[in-house]
């Protein structure tokens, strides 16, 4: 642990290039550890557990701009002002991650946000039911994280979404039981929060981001594009074939491509920030 709240991180690669992973709600920084091993010849990543996820530390309440203040501060820590981060966030970690970049421009290169924009969005109803259903397992009587994914499939059927929530799941260290990470319970009283972006109007961040999104999702819509721009004006958008919102996870190779091809120039340059900017709307 380390930083004011706590975080935990987690390091894979040894590649000339700093980055750090942001993962998305209800998620820990091991959800991207494939896209981190997949460029770790290029890249040193920091693999972070956001506060109120996986093994970080807690926050009173959920306010991005807080959040990206917490892992600013550990990013400084460990040198960031003297050697600024490409920063990739999915999800909720993109929001931060958004954030992060135009509070404190000083510490970040280069910007991956995946799919999700700076807007409101409507997922608290399908996100409070899943938390709902966190909740009410009775981890007292719980004997198996079997039996856990059994009481759990009614409210949600997605194997492959249900599979994600029970990473959450550990055995407590002092006796029979179980536990969840992080607070789900602030994160449920907190929802509108979470799915929402706070009011950045006026800023504004040159560098060079990439924006990655599902084809098959819909957090980055064709209206979100003009915000998008207000705030980072040098984008590249990159719609992912055959990917919904978990694009990292849909279509891992491609996700990797992209990374591998927006941290080119840094890798190649010693450290140098890319002057070209992306552009346009390109399919994967």
């Amino acid at each position: 642990m380390s930083g004011a709240v706590g975080l935990h991180t987690a390091t894979i690669g040894s590649g000339p290039v700093p980055v750090v992973l942001l993962h998305g709600l209800l998620g820990q920084g091991q959800n991207l550890s494939t896209a981190a091993r997949g460029i770790a010849d290029l890249a040193t990543s920091l693999l972070v557990d956001v506060p109120n996820h996986g093994r970080s530390g807690r926050t009173e309440h959920v306010d991005y701009l807080e959040l990206a203040d917490v892992i600013a501060a550990e990013l400084r820590a460990r040198g960031a002002a003297e050697r600024p981060v490409v920063l990739v966030g999915h999800s909720m970690g993109g929001k931060i991650a958004m954030c992060l970049t135009l509070r404190h421009p000083d510490l970040v290169a280069g910007l991956v946000v995946v799919d999700v924009s700076p807007v409101d969005h409507d997922g608290a109803e399908s996100f409070g039911r899943i938390i709902d259903a966190m909740l009410a397992l009775d981890l007292t009587r719980l004997r198996s994280r079997a039996e856990a994914d059994e009481a759990l499939a009614s409210a949600i059927p997605d194997p492959t979404v249900r599979g994600f929530v029970l990473q959450n799941l550990r055995r407590t260290d002092d006796g029979p039981g179980w536990a969840w990470l992080g607070d789900p319970r602030l994160l449920r009283a907190e929802l509108d929060v979470v799915c929402g972006f706070p009011d950045m109007a006026g800023a504004h961040w040159d560098g060079p981001v990439l924006w990655v999104a599902g084809a098959d999702s819909d957090y980055v819509q064709d209206r979100h594009e003009p915000v998008m721009r207000a705030l980072f004006p040098r984008v590249r958008l990159v719609r992912v074939r055959g990917a919904g919102h978990w694009v990292h996870a849909d279509r891992p190779q491609v996700f990797i491509g992209l990374l591998r091809a927006f941290l080119a120039p840094w890798s190649a340059g010693a450290g140098t920030r890319p002057t070209r900017p992306g552009g346009g709307l390109s399919p994967a």
